[in-house]
């Protein structure tokens, strides 16, 4: 076989499988525009955007130091993490419409800054969570400052993941940081730190404002991952995330049952109640046994949706 021969061949075999990837690239497109799929990609696919900061930032009315160059480095770093972090973030931006208007309309009320939201969706991403330290719940409470704050925790009730319950604990909580401190920046680095803690760096380091101490690194960062959740959320779509109100998720509608007496089998009571023990724990995670006991005088109320689907 001579050399013509060979460069005819490789010439084929080229030209066959550039007519090969060319079909299975209209194949792909052509079944996605059937069945509706849309591509993953967005803009340029060989290019990877860079964020605008903007001029000025706040939080809970409170200046971000945006002149301070480790302050725009350090709030960077938690908004690129977290803006790149694409499926964490989808879910987090399509979950937020189960609870944040309830969080928002407790804080309200309680006169807690509305940017404290953005401290629960850096606690917990709005899961139920538990910590390895025992922190629990989307506001990730421990056990004994949850009691110091009035939420019952038992082995069967932990109302730590009781959202409007711990929402209003964790309120009063800040309220009474804010009462020591004096500004909201501080009352945010002390929910992760402590009051205690956080008050003794202050002592030693002769300042006050959160943006001047040197703290430990999970306590350095974590403003800044709220001030990032504040960036992403106030306006999605400078960062690439285009959703509309039918990609949210959404809660149904609720009947409410008050109930007085001790229930030995929720399963049981939840099909008595024309639902299920899987509508129960979901929509009453702070039922933690399959058995509710209540004390003389005590009463509980659990959600159930109105409408259930039937088998």
């Amino acid at each position: 076989m001579t050399k013509v021969h060979l460069t005819l061949i490789y010439v084929l075999l080229s030209l066959c499988l550039s007519l090969s990837l060319f079909a299975v690239l209209s194949m792909r497109q052509n079944i996605g525009e059937k069945f509706g799929f849309t591509s993953f990609a967005r803009g340029q696919k060989d290019s990877v955007a860079l964020f605008e900061l903007p001029s000025k930032l706040s939080f809970a009315g409170e200046k971000v130091p945006l002149e301070q160059a480790d302050v725009v480095e350090r709030l960077e770093r938690e908004l690129y993490v977290n803006a790149y972090w694409e499926s964490n973030l989808i879910l987090l931006f399509k979950r937020s419409k189960k609870y944040l208007p309830e969080i928002e309309r407790l804080l309200q009320e309680q006169g807690v800054p509305d940017d404290f939201k953005y401290l629960a969706i850096s606690e917990s991403g709005l899961l139920n969570a538990s910590s390895a330290a025992g922190a629990k719940g989307y506001w990730q409470i421990l056990e004994d400052t949850g009691k110091e704050y009035g939420l019952e925790i038992t082995e069967s009730v932990d109302e730590r993941y009781h959202l409007e319950k711990s929402t209003l604990a964790a309120a009063a909580y800040l309220k009474k940081a804010h009462q020591k401190f004096g500004d909201w920046t501080a009352v945010a680095a002390s929910y992760n730190m402590g009051q205690s803690g956080f008050s003794k760096r202050q002592e030693e380091q002769l300042h006050h404002n959160y943006y001047d101490l040197y703290l430990n690194e999970e306590t350095s960062r974590y403003l800044f991952r709220i001030l990032a959740f504040k960036l992403l959320f106030e306006n999605p779509e400078a960062f690439g995330y285009h959703l509309q109100e039918k990609d949210y998720y959404s809660l149904p509608e609720f009947r409410e049952i008050e109930v007085t007496t001790a229930l030995p089998d929720l399963a049981v009571w939840a099909k008595d109640q024309g639902s299920s023990y899987k509508y129960l724990k979901r929509y009453n995670p702070w039922l933690r046994a399959q058995e509710l006991q209540i004390k003389k005088g005590k009463r509980y109320t659990i959600r159930l949706p109105k409408l259930e689907v039937e088998d």
